[in-house]
């Protein structure tokens, strides 16, 4: 199933250059160009409150976006730069890159996991320890996966789970050619209690078992 693209909603500016950019953030936007696909650039604005909600939930330059612009046909879009204030810290201009279907681009996935029931070391009290909830992969902008599965199906305690034991969705690749760890199955702490505790008990009847039981037994040795 193909991602759903989240809309980002903008509206036409009229005017370029500073002075244009100036006025739209005194009028409580923030100025921003679209360009790229060989088509003329476009001046957009976007409302501050709402750019500014979506920049700090995460994720924005690596998302793509459905771009709503009225009278207009809704466009496929990256963010490829945010000017910020250097003092507030706060979005003062934004380019976006538009994309064709066919484009290649590199986006966070999230990871799903089946199966829970089907392993056994979940069943004997193991835990599902999460690396990675999403992993960056290299998708096309016209088939982004909802996320990937990950199958627990026969994981024991102590398995760990890399990206290359899982199958991705078709044309999506890592953008790394690290094997890296998604997820592990951890002991429950209760026998990892248990098994330190018995180490040490074996280690100290070992230690023990190494000294002559009493004085005369020493003097003899």
């Amino acid at each position: 199933m193909a991602k759903e693209i989240p809309d980002l909603v903008a509206e036409a500016r009229t005017g370029t250059g500073k002075g244009a950019a100036r006025q739209a953030r005194r009028n409580g936007k923030v100025p921003g160009i679209v360009y790229g696909d060989h088509k003329d650039p476009v001046a957009v604005q976007f409302d501050f409150n709402q750019l500014l909600t979506k920049l700090r939930a995460g994720r924005f330059m690596s998302t793509l976006w459905n771009l709503k612009l009225d009278g207009q046909d809704d466009v496929r879009v990256i963010c490829r730069g945010v000017q910020k204030d250097v003092v507030k810290d706060l979005p003062t201009h934004i380019d976006f890159m538009r994309l064709r279907r066919t484009s290649k681009v590199n986006l966070f996935i999230h990871v799903e996991f089946i199966n829970h029931e089907k392993a056994p070391g979940l069943k004997r009290g193991g835990t599902l320890v999460t690396v990675r909830p999403e992993v960056e992969l290299n998708v096309t902008a016209g088939d982004i996966p909802e996320s990937i599965v990950v199958d627990l199906e026969g994981h024991e305690i102590g398995d760990s789970i890399h990206i290359g034991d899982v199958k991705l969705p078709a044309g999506a690749t890592p953008t790394t050619d690290r094997n890296f760890v998604i997820a592990n199955i951890a002991a429950p702490s209760a026998l990892v209690s248990e098994e330190n505790e018995g180490g040490s008990d074996e280690t100290a009847a070992d230690a023990d078992a190494e000294l002559p039981e009493t004085e005369e037994e020493a003097a003899e040795e």
